[in-house]
């Protein structure tokens, strides 16, 4: 990882590696697909089959037509409600209803619906023992009951008035026969109660009959009675006599009323016409007066005449005279004529005027002996109503008795409701489905498996890879810039945050934090450096060193530095070469010096080993990125060492936890001895590497010879590629 530092917020699933930990155990996976659905598959073949079948009944009002009053206006049925169907349900589960439908099937002779009739051993010991009741005790028909109530199954179809009844049995025969029985026998039960409603309604309806017949004769009697008595008579269904006559008068005043208007109106404009001198012919009555139309011919002919005569004689002439003398003669006839056209009219308003009158008289009179007739008239009224009530009544008892005669006569009471599916014998069996449970159980047994391994995965911390950041900002709040990956060789790259490895060679090398865990134990090894003049590098240099440790999957290797910071710095080029293979790869920083803290790390103060061991921190926010390679590092914390190293038992635990979540685990544990690395390193599965530095030969032959009389089979020398290329005695140990 190049940059940043791993916490709590920096670790992310690695898919790769989850892909990668089901493809290595695949064969856990599909062994434990196989077995689960092999053995879903012989249970499943064990089991009895159960057979189901299902018929369905509509709900819903029927009255045969033919039973009907064919008088009568036919009214809209109710429809049951939710409740009503709901009740239905509660009737085809009724025990009653159950136990007839046994009794018809003898369901009470098949041992499917009564298992405890013949008791097995086991059954009577444990009833002998007391561990269970005796099921004789129950009575066969309850122990049907239960039975038959057990693998019935009675609903409402969603939003719908029809009612499923569903069965299930070991035979598909009578898992289809049951229900077609429930519901001829529910038929059935709602048929003869119906039958008995309409029964016990003729019975009643007869002894009422008969008693609103009396009372209807005797209501009818009383009207008739005070009709004749107050002189009520009926001209039609609804008027009497007086309201007749008081019709007749007002519709005859209405008119006589009208003619006199219209008489005094035509009078009136004659007379208007005479007083102002207007022309008589504009008038509608002169006009079409046979006498006016003959004067009125002979005044044009006379006119006609003497224009004709005016042409040739002279104005004086006698004969113009004459005929001008008829003229004038004729149209005094006009207006005498007009005088009798007026006359007449006035004649004919004032005759109108005084039929009026007469009418007026007999309407009054009328009115009088009406408000006297409606007097009586109410009485007759109550009296109707009362007779009209109980002839209603008794119409309607007659209407309800004869329709119940009829149906009880004919038997015609269908149920309130009929079958629209019936039950048939199921080909399949709908328990248990071999193939599906199966397919099912190697599905769960696969998912099961896979996701018990990418758990284990991820608990172990190997399917979790840190977050790349491209920047920090280190602990004293300064941005620390991420410079480019140095090149990395065999050789041991620079001390970073160090003192040289001249001074280093000079000092002695600082006791690793192991000793401060061991205080017990011999103190750390003497670490005078001695120039080998006589070894070569080449054979265990950084890269040598890496691929052995690639080569032969080395989970945990423990370097043991003699020399101090020099040999802690080749451990760290260590781990830098290996990371450069593409394997994740930890350095732990055991040393007193912080050295591989100092030049991996970007910051000394980031929490590490120390702080881990103390409970100051979580594993999580110990892990950070080395700046220059993809490799991680654990720095030295920043805890009290002494105080840290109390919990030193539990290093070997952190070591092992680690190594399951990366590749390769390199602890760096300074120039410590051999009793402090076997306590760290207790399963004995750890390699260790002897980062031998300027050491002399003497000083590595110890070492290594001391570790292996230990029981380390493996003690790998790593020298730094500026060691003297020369021949030397010194090789892999084994």
């Amino acid at each position: 990882m190049a940059g940043g530092h791993l916490d709590e917020r920096d670790a992310d699933i690695d898919l790769a590696g989850l892909i990668s930990a089901l493809w290595r155990r695949k064969r856990l996976i599909l062994l434990s697909t196989v077995v689960l659905g092999g053995l879903a598959f012989a249970g499943a073949s064990v089991v009895s089959p159960k057979y189901q079948s299902e018929s369905r009944i509509l709900i819903e009002t029927r009255t045969p037509d033919f039973a009907r009053n064919q008088n009568a206006t036919p009214q809209a049925e109710p429809l049951l409600d939710e409740a009503g169907v709901a009740s239905q349900v509660a009737l085809l589960q009724s025990a009653d209803l159950i136990k007839q439908v046994a009794r018809d099937l003898k369901l009470d002779e098949l041992r499917e619906f009564d298992p405890y009739g013949d008791p097995s051993i086991v059954t009577r010991l444990m009833v002998m023992v007391g561990l269970m009741k005796n099921p004789l005790d129950v009575p066969p028909e309850e122990r049907v009951l239960n039975e038959f109530v057990r693998k019935l199954q009675v609903y409402q179809v969603e939003k719908s008035r029809v009612i499923a009844i569903q069965f299930s049995s070991k035979d598909a025969r009578l898992a289809a026969e049951i229900p077609n029985a429930m519901a001829k026998v529910y038929l059935s039960l709602q048929a003869g109660a119906k039958l008995d409603t309409t029964s016990e309604a003729a019975k009643w309806l007869e002894p009422e009959i008969a008693n609103l017949r009396e009372k209807v004769r005797e209501a009818e009697a009383k009207v008739a009675s005070y009709r004749a008595s107050s002189n009520i008579f009926r001209t039609g269904e609804q008027n009497t006599f007086s309201e007749t006559q008081l019709n007749d008068i007002s519709q005859e005043l209405a008119r006589v009323r009208g003619e006199r208007a219209n008489a005094e109106a035509r009078a009136e404009s004659v007379r208007s016409a005479l007083k102002s001198g207007r022309d008589v012919e504009t008038i509608a009555e002169v006009v079409g007066s046979p006498m006016i139309q003959r004067l009125k011919e002979t005044q044009s002919g006379i006119e006609g005449q003497i224009a004709d005569l005016s042409t040739s004689l002279l104005d004086g002439h006698p004969k113009l005279k004459a005929l001008r003398s008829q003229r004038q003669g004729i149209a005094e006839q006009i207006r005498r004529e007009t005088q009798k056209i007026l006359a007449s009219l006035e004649s004919e308003a004032n005759v109108a005027k005084l039929r009026e009158q007469q009418l007026l008289q007999q309407l009054n009179s009328v009115k009088a002996d009406n408000a006297n007739g409606e007097e009586k008239e109410v009485g007759l009224k109550a009296l109707e109503r009362e007779a009209t009530a109980q002839r209603q009544l008794l119409e309607t008892y007659l209407a309800r008795y004869r329709e119940a005669v009829s149906k009880q006569d004919m038997n015609a009471t269908p149920a309130d409701a009929r079958v629209v599916s019936q039950a048939t014998v199921a080909s399949e069996p709908y328990f248990p489905k071999v193939l599906p449970i199966t397919i099912v159980a190697a599905l769960a047994g696969f998912l099961m498996s896979s996701v018990f391994v990418m758990l284990a995965e991820l608990f172990s911390g190997r399917a979790l890879r840190p977050v790349d950041y491209g920047q920090d900002e280190d602990a004293e709040g300064e941005e620390v810039p991420v410079s480019e990956p140095a090149v990395r060789t065999v050789a041991v790259p620079a001390v970073v945050n160090a003192p040289a490895a001249e001074e280093a060679k000079a000092e002695k090398p600082v006791a690793s934090l192991l000793s401060m865990a061991f205080e017990d134990n011999d103190q750390a090894m003497a670490t005078d450096a001695e120039p080998a003049s006589e070894l070569s590098g080449e054979e265990f240099s950084v890269e040598a060193v890496a691929r052995h440790l690639i080569d032969n999957n080395v989970g945990v290797a423990l370097a043991i530095s003699p020399t101090g910071d020099e040999g802690s710095n080749a451990t760290v080029a260590l781990a830098r070469a290996i990371a450069e293979h593409g394997l994740r790869t930890l350095l732990i920083d055991m040393t007193g010096s912080a050295l591989p803290t100092g030049m991996m790390a970007e910051s000394a103060r980031l929490p590490g080993i120390t702080d881990l061991l103390s409970g100051d921190a979580s594993i999580a926010e110990t892990l950070h990125g080395d700046r220059y390679s993809d490799a991680h590092i654990l720095p030295q914390g920043n805890a009290d060492a002494k105080r840290a190293m109390r919990g030193a038992d539990r290093l070997s635990m952190i070591v092992d936890a680690l190594a399951e979540a990366y590749d390769h685990v390199i602890v760096e544990c300074g120039p410590a001895n051999v009793d402090g690395v076997r306590r760290l390193a207790r399963n004995g599965r750890a390699e260790i590497v002897l980062s031998a530095g300027t050491a002399s030969d003497a000083q590595i032959e110890a070492v290594a010879n001391a570790f292996i009389e230990a029981g380390y089979e493996d003690v790998v020398l790593l020298l730094g590629s500026d060691r003297p290329d020369q021949p030397r005695n010194g090789r892999h140990a084994a």
